[in-house]
């Protein structure tokens, strides 16, 4: 009898498993510790010193105060809030972001007068055209810190400082805030805010080996936001509701363990990702990397296989025990060609042909063997 093979995972873009670690620093505050943080008692203040403790221990990665320090139910939920948090004061001002945003960044910045920022065909954005785009009356600049599809890192501090001398040139009142979406960066990059130049910046607990639906919002001190959630006075006004203590508990956790380890672990999957594309141009000599080699997340593997129907190939891999993407697990559903791959420049038929591979923890060399392998039989 044949024995089935244990599933290769390789969509840690879309979700990463718990951390066992995390899951255990969570457990008590389900059971034990299940108190509310607001009331008066001891044991709700013991949960309250807890939420302290965690939101603390967050700041310091941000290098941040840990009142900057807002959470929310997951990443998209901190774009939401950054956005019409900023743009809901200012009807008259207009977002620029780049074209390549997560779509819980583009869909409620185009809900204002939106400017996109164009990219490269690597997938950095144009800082010429953001110059261009920003006027004087740009109130929020949003650039993501690292792309979720072809895992391009952009030119976060380059762009905050373009964004720092408009501000420092208006004669206006008028403010303009820095924005990036760091869902995907948060395992691998540095994510202090002062050294990256940003006055907001979002955080996705179930990238990071934590737990699903909890998040971050970075918010400077002194800037004002409206609130999405009314009803309460929690997360500086920002975001009512009892906290999700668990939750926070275990991103904050997690978020630990991968700030703690990002060096170490950036080197290893950087060392198989250039081995598994040395080995894809092999195998698959027609296979084409799509974005940035230089400046990409080392656990990305983008690439377009031609004249081959990427839905056929993710189910002969799935078939085959591997399990991969297309793209972004939130547009999944969506029948248009990916906006990320047009906008780099691929055709519809190219992106319809295109292949997201995210490595996690768990990967390994010969896992990646393997995969070449059934992608050299799938493409004979």
């Amino acid at each position: 009898m044949t024995m089935k093979r244990t599933p290769i995972y390789l969509d840690h873009a879309a979700a990463t498993p718990l951390d066992e670690r995390v899951a255990e620093a969570m457990q008590p505050f389900y059971t034990k510790q299940f108190y509310n943080p607001s009331a008066t008692y001891l044991s709700a203040r013991e949960v309250r010193r807890a939420l302290y403790d965690m939101r603390t221990r967050i700041a310091y990665w941000l290098g941040a105060q840990s009142g900057e320090v807002i959470f929310t139910a997951g990443g998209s939920e901190a774009n939401n809030l950054a956005i019409h948090g900023v743009m809901r004061q200012f009807p008259d001002g207009n977002i620029v972001v780049s074209s390549i945003e997560h779509a819980s960044v583009l869909a409620p910045a185009r809900r204002y007068d939106c400017r996109e920022v164009s990219v490269h065909p690597d997938g950095r954005i144009d800082l010429n055209d953001l110059k261009k785009k920003i006027d004087s009356s740009t109130v929020l600049v949003s650039i993501m810190y690292a792309n979720n599809e072809i895992g391009t890192i952009q030119p976060i501090r380059e762009a905050a400082k373009i964004v720092a001398e408009i501000r420092a040139g208006r004669d206006t009142k008028t403010p303009i805030y820095f924005h990036s979406d760091a869902c995907q960066a948060s395992n691998y990059l540095d994510l202090h805010v002062a050294r990256l130049g940003v006055d907001l910046l979002s955080i996705n607990g179930s990238k990071i080996y934590g737990p699903k639906q909890t998040g971050v919002l970075y918010v400077r001190g002194s800037l004002s936001l409206e609130p999405l959630i009314d009803g309460g006075g929690q997360e500086r006004g920002f975001r009512a509701g009892t906290e999700n203590i668990s939750g926070i508990i275990g991103l904050a956790t997690a978020l630990n363990f991968v700030q703690s380890d990002r060096h170490q672990e950036a080197r290893r999957l950087l060392k198989l990702q250039h081995q598994f594309l040395h080995d894809l141009n092999k195998a698959v000599p027609e296979a084409q990397v799509n974005g940035s080699r230089d400046y990409r997340l080392p656990n990305n593997l983008h690439f377009t296989l031609p004249d081959t129907d990427n839905e056929r190939v993710l189910m002969m891999l799935d078939e085959a025990g591997i399990q991969a993407a297309a793209g972004s697990a939130c547009t999944a559903s969506e029948e248009e060609p990916s906006h990320v791959l047009k906008a780099i420049g691929l055709s519809d038929e190219d992106a319809r042909s295109s292949l997201r591979l995210t490595m996690g923890r768990q990967t390994t060399a010969s896992q990646l063997d393997y995969l070449v392998q059934q992608l050299s039989r799938l493409t004979a």
